[in-house]
């Protein structure tokens, strides 16, 4: 943490329900429930760790409010609804100390178009480029070299990380977060044989954020052939993922790192892509659809289900026939047998 708190005020920033045990001293830093040490505070985020929490050396541990268990001498527990997102809510108060918000203002550096409106309490950072007609809203953050086209939009409370580039009618919604290298409307991969050739097929539509999106670095959104590519409120993308052109993406989904969505691509609220995963183009999911890690779906997915391998197909499904193929050696093995037996009794009968 690099900071020094004491139990008391760890309990108030986690919203801890009660602290069990007493401990003299504060908490300097935050460390793994096997790694820490007396002046370290730790968590239990996942069950699978739950052994470790009776062994560890930390002098405050978040824990879940039905753990049983009890804090050695001059050790705490504090119990909490969800230890993970307890010390989330600490993680927040760090990370505002650590990385305090720029002040207002505008670097020497930083190139504006004079038709461009930035608000006075914006923080454009050095050498960024704002074009003709775009609009920089309050509290906007912009860091180093980051570049907004013509007629562009950015709400308010925006955070843009370096090197990010908002391309020309393209939208950002408030209190979204956009790490290093993100490409807000690149043109959508479109084109058409014609002939011998293949010829670029313009692409004049825009991308928009709705409020509360987060996007990780080196992410890229296209641009709509016509018309919009969306990403809902709330909606969360990870790093290295690729998001075609006239995508919508509903709100509060989680797309985690190295996905490819192609172009047309419809997914309702609530779903999860996991990890490399792909999907084709012209495909709709529903609600609450959730893709396992490096899944290819190549059909539409109805609501509320989980689908696995490829092509995608339902997880259970899926998992069955994962185990089926690990016995296909066998399988043929006593396949063989039965041929060379089937081929003895022939022979012994002609």
């Amino acid at each position: 943490m690099s900071q020094t708190f004491t139990v008391t005020e760890l309990a108030a920033l986690t919203e801890a329900k009660s602290v069990v045990g007493e401990r003299q001293g504060g908490l300097k830093s935050i460390a793994s429930l096997s790694e820490a040490g007396p002046d370290d505070l730790s968590f239990l985020g996942n069950p699978r760790y739950v052994a470790e929490v009776a062994t560890s050396e930390a002098g405050a541990i978040l824990v879940p409010l039905d753990y049983a268990g009890q804090p050695r001498a001059n050790q705490v527990y504090l119990r909490v609804e969800k230890p993970s997102y307890a010390l989330a809510l600490l993680c927040g108060v760090l990370e505002a100390r650590l990385w305090p918000k720029p002040a207002a203002g505008i670097h020497p550096s930083a190139v504006i178009d004079p038709t461009a409106k930035v608000e006075s309490t914006a923080s454009v950072g050095p050498q960024c480029v704002i074009g003709p007609g775009a609009v920089v809203g309050a509290g906007v953050v912009l860091e180093a070299h980051c570049t907004v086209g013509v007629n562009a939009s950015i709400g308010a409370d925006s955070w843009l990380k370096p090197r990010v580039v908002i391309g020309d009618y393209c939208v950002v919604g408030a209190r979204c977060r956009l790490q290093a290298g993100v490409v807000l409307g690149s043109d959508g991969f479109g084109y058409e044989p014609v002939g011998t050739e293949i010829r670029r097929i313009p692409q004049i539509g825009n991308v928009v954020l709705e409020d509360d999106v987060e996007i990780g670095a080196n992410s890229t959104l296209d641009r709509a052939r016509f018309s919009q590519t969306v990403i809902g409120r709330g909606s969360k993308i990870d790093n290295l993922v690729q998001i075609g052109h006239n995508v919508r993406i509903g709100r509060h989904c989680i797309i985690v790192a190295q996905v490819g969505i192609a172009g047309s691509v419809v997914l309702g609220d609530y779903c999860v892509v996991g990890g490399q995963a792909g999907i084709a183009g012209h495909i709709k999911l529903g609600n609450r659809v959730q893709v396992g890690a490096q899944a290819g779906v190549l059909e539409d997915i109805p609501e509320g289900q989980f689908v696995n391998g490829t092509p995608a197909i339902p997880f259970g499904l899926e998992r069955r026939l994962v185990v089926l193929s690990r016995r296909l050696p066998d399988l043929f093995k006593k396949v063989d047998s039965l041929a060379s037996s089937l081929d003895a009794v022939r022979k012994s009968n002609p």
